[in-house]
C-alpha cells in the first residue's frame, strides 16, 4: 500500500512510496502531526542516484519491524535534497557540527518546531564497523525525548542559535596579488603525477578549471590539461557512451563512484570546449562530442529538458543489484562480444586485467594513450551495443532548474564555437521547456518532472543559471524575448535574495523559513548561488551595458572575496571572476549584418573562438531592436562588420576575419 509519497514529483521520494514507514514529504503539516503527537521528527535526506541511501532504504526502511518502530515514534519526513537544496543545507550544517562529518542519506531528528538536535549519516541494520544499529538510535532517541525532553528542546535551541552566528566575515577585495596567491595555493595543491586536486576521494574540479582556463599564467594550463586529460582518459569517464561520474574513490581516475549528474557534466562541457578553444586539443574536441552525444541520449527527456541522474547501482548477471555492475567488464566479458584477437587488444587498451582493476574481478575501462581511432571506434561500438542489453541504471528523470541552466549555457557555448548549430536548437528547447513549466504565479520553481511542475521555490542558484543561459540565448540567437527574460531573472535576484551587505541569501525573502536563512557562497561540486550570481550578472552586463547590474556582480564578487585566497578549490567560479577583472577582461563584440551572410557568420564564429571568456558576442542587423550593442553599429561598405568593444567603447570596425582575429589578440 503506498504512502504519502506516492503524489511526489521526486523520483527519490517516489522511490520510497511503497515502504511500510509512514513518510511525510516536508512541510508544515508533518511538523504540525509532531507537535499534536508530542513526538520528535525523523528527517532522512537523499537523492535517487545515492548508493548508500538506496542501501539503507532496503535495509531499513523496507523493512516491517524497523519501519514499526518509527511509525510509533516518530513523524518520519522524506526529503530529496536536490528539490529542497535549503532543507539540505540547514540540517547539514548542523549534522556537520554535531558529528564533524557530513553524507547522504543525513538523518537528523528535529523537534516538532524544526529545530535540529542530534544527527548523523548512514545507520546499519545492526551494529557494524562502530556504528550503532539504526533500531539502537531510534530507541536510545525515543527514551531521551520521553525521559529528558526539557534538556533535548534546550540544546536543539542552542544549536539553532549557535549555527544562526557562525558565519565568518569573507568579504575582502580580489586582485592581480590575491589572484596570483590563489593560483600559487592550486599549484601546491596540483596532483602533477595523477592530475587534479588533493588526494583520493578526487572529485572533478570543473570550477578550479574555469578560472584556470582564464589566466595567463603559464602554469594554469599546465593544471589544465593535466587534470582533464587524466580524467578523460581514466575510469571515471565512460569510454565507451561519454559522460563522467561524480567522482573517483582513488586519486588516479580508476574507479568511480559511478552515479552520473547532470550538473558534473555540464560543466565539465564548459571545461573541454574552453580546452579546445584554447589549444585545438583533439582530445578536448572528441570527449565534449561524446559529452553532448551523452547528454542527448542519457539525460534528455521526452518533453526537451535534461534529467538529473543516473544511478551507480544496476542488476548485474546474477539480478543483483551492484554499484557498476553497468559499466564494468572481465576478459571473458571482452572475449564474449569481440572474439579472441580483438579482445586481447581491447583488452590492453582499456586495462581490463585478469585481476581486474575494480571489484570481482571486473575492471573500470581506461584509455592511457590514443590508439587506431578507426580500431578503437569500431571496437567501443560493439561493446556499447553489448553493454545497452545489460540492465541499465536507474535515472531520475526530474527536470531541476539550476542544472539545465549550467547544461543550456554550456551547450549555447559549445554549439557557438565549434560550430554546430544543431546543439544550439536543442539547448533553446530544453530552456523553453524551463521557462515555461517553472515559472508559476511570478515566480521559479525548483524542478518538474514530465511536464508536472513541483511545489519547491526555486533558489538563488536556479535563477542565477537560468539567467545565465538566457543571456548566452539572447546573444547567440540575437533573441529580444530571451534578454527580457535575463533581465527579469536578474531583477528578481536583485530584489529577492538580497542580503543587505553586497551578498545573496539562497533562499528569496519570501521563501519558506528555516530555523537559519541558508547563505553559503563557497563552491561544491556545484558553484555556490553568490558566485553563480556574479557571473550571470556579470555576463548580462556585457550584453546589455547596465552598469547596475555590473556594479552589483562587484559588491556581490566582494562580499565573499576572501574565500579566493583562503580557499581557492571552494571559490573556483569567484577566481574565475577575479581573473576576467584583472588580468584577461571580456569584450563585447557586435556584428552588424544579415545573420545568413557567410560573412557574418565567419566574423562570428571567429569571435566566439577567440574573445576572452565571459565575452560577449552579438551577431544581427545595425540597430536591432532590443540590443544596446547593436545601435549605430553601421555596415562598411554595405559589408558584415564586427566591432570590438569593452564597456560599450569600441575599435575601429572591422570586415574581415584577419582584422577581426587581430583586434582581439591585441590588449
Amino acid at each position: 500500500m503506498a504512502n504519502r509519497l506516492a503524489d511526489s514529483t521526486s523520483p527519490y521520494l517516489l522511490q520510497h512510496a511503497d515502504n511500510p514507514v509512514d513518510w511525510w514529504e516536508w512541510g508544515d503539516q508533518a511538523f504540525a502531526e509532531a507537535a499534536r503527537r508530542e513526538v520528535p521528527v525523523l528527517l532522512s535526506v537523499g537523492y535517487a542516484a545515492c548508493h548508500w541511501c538506496h542501501v539503507m532504504a532496503h535495509e531499513s526502511f523496507e523493512d516491517e519491524r524497523i519501519a514499526a518502530m518509527i511509525n510509533s515514534g516518530f513523524v518520519a519526513v522524506k526529503v530529496d535534497r536536490e528539490e529542497r537544496p535549503d532543507v539540505d543545507a540547514v540540517y547539514m550544517q548542523a549534522t556537520q557540527a554535531l558529528t564533524g562529518q557530513g553524507g547522504w542519506p543525513m538523518t537528523v531528528f528535529l523537534t516538532p518546531d524544526r529545530s535540529p538536535f542530534f544527527a548523523g549519516t548512514y545507520y546499519p541494520p545492526a551494529p557494524r564497523g562502530g556504528l550503532p544499529s539504526f533500531p539502537q538510535v531510534l530507541q536510545a532517541i525515543g527514551e531521551a525525548w520521553r525521559d529528558r525532553r526539557e534538556e533535548l528542546v534546550t540544546a536543539a535551541g542552542s544549536i539553532s542559535d549557535q549555527l544562526a552566528g557562525a558565519r565568518p566575515d569573507l568579504a575582502g577585495q580580489a586582485g592581480a596579488e590575491e589572484v596570483a596567491q590563489a593560483i600559487a595555493t592550486l599549484r601546491r595543491d596540483y596532483d602533477g603525477e595523477r592530475g587534479g586536486f588533493g588526494t583520493a576521494p578526487k572529485f572533478p574540479p570543473s570550477l578550479v578549471v574555469e578560472a584556470l582556463l582564464r589566466s595567463d599564467d603559464p602554469d594554469a594550463m599546465i593544471m589544465v590539461e593535466g587534470t582533464l586529460e587524466a580524467m578523460a582518459r581514466g575510469g571515471i569517464h565512460d569510454q565507451l557512451a561519454g559522460g563522467f561520474a561524480r567522482y573517483s574513490v582513488d586519486s588516479s581516475w580508476v574507479v568511480p563512484h559511478f552515479e552520473k549528474m547532470l550538473y558534473d557534466n555540464a560543466l565539465l562541457l564548459g571545461n573541454y570546449v574552453g580546452w579546445w578553444r584554447r589549444t585545438g586539443s583533439p582530445l578536448a574536441e572528441r570527449v565534449a562530442t561524446d559529452l553532448v552525444d551523452w547528454l542527448f541520449t542519457e539525460l534528455r527527456t521526452p518533453e526537451g529538458g535534461f534529467a538529473s541522474s543516473l544511478d551507480a547501482d544496476s542488476a548485474d548477471a546474477e539480478g543483483r543489484l551492484r554499484e557498476g555492475a553497468y559499466y564494468a567488464w572481465t576478459p571473458e566479458q571482452l572475449r564474449d562480444v569481440l572474439g579472441p584477437e580483438d579482445a586481447d587488444w581491447a583488452a590492453e587498451v582499456f586495462v581490463v586485467t585478469a585481476n581486474g582493476t575494480f571489484e570481482e574481478g571486473a575492471s573500470t575501462l581506461q584509455l592511457p594513450v590514443d590508439q587506431d581511432p578507426v580500431r578503437l571506434a569500431d571496437v567501443r561500438r560493439r561493446l556499447a551495443d553489448a553493454r545497452s542489453e545489460r540492465p541499465r541504471p536507474g535515472r531520475d528523470d526530474k527536470i531541476i532548474t539550476a542544472w539545465n541552466g549550467w547544461a543550456i549555457d554550456a551547450l549555447v557555448q559549445a554549439a557557438m564555437i565549434m560550430d554546430r548549430p544543431d546543439w544550439l536548437e536543442v539547448a533553446r528547447h530544453a530552456a523553453d521547456l524551463v521557462w515555461r513549466v517553472h515559472l508559476v504565479d511570478d515566480g521559479l520553481r525548483r524542478s518538474s518532472r514530465e511536464g508536472r511542475v513541483g511545489t519547491a521555490a526555486a533558489v538563488l542558484e536556479d535563477y542565477a543559471a537560468l539567467c545565465q543561459a538566457a543571456t548566452r540565448l539572447a546573444a547567440a540567437g540575437a533573441d529580444a524575448d530571451w534578454l527580457i527574460r535575463a533581465e527579469w531573472l536578474a531583477d528578481r535576484m536583485i530584489t529577492a535574495f538580497d542580503d543587505g551587505s553586497g551578498g545573496f541569501y539562497d533562499t528569496a525573502a519570501e521563501a519558506e523559513r528555516l530555523y537559519l536563512r541558508p547563505k553559503d557562497p563557497t563552491d561544491n561540486a556545484t558553484p555556490s548561488g553568490l558566485s553563480a550570481a556574479v557571473h550571470a550578472l556579470t555576463l548580462l552586463a556585457e550584453l546589455t551595458g547596465r552598469t547596475d547590474y555590473a556594479e552589483r556582480a562587484e559588491r556581490a564578487a566582494a562580499s565573499a572575496a576572501g574565500l579566493i585566497t583562503a580557499a581557492p578549490r571552494f571559490a573556483g567560479w569567484l577566481l574565475a571572476d577575479a581573473i576576467s577583472r584583472t588580468a584577461a577582461p571580456p569584450v563585447e563584440v557586435a556584428i552588424a549584418g544579415p545573420p545568413d551572410h557567410p560573412d557574418t557568420i565567419g566574423l562570428r564564429q571567429a569571435a566566439w573562438r577567440l574573445a576572452p571568456a565571459g565575452s560577449v558576442v552579438l551577431a544581427g542587423p545595425p540597430d536591432l531592436a532590443g540590443f544596446a550593442l547593436l545601435e549605430q553599429r553601421t555596415m562598411i561598405d554595405n559589408r558584415p562588420t564586427a566591432y570590438v568593444c569593452r564597456n560599450f567603447f569600441c575599435r575601429l570596425p572591422v570586415t574581415t576575419v584577419a582584422d577581426l582575429t587581430e583586434a582581439l589578440a591585441s590588449p
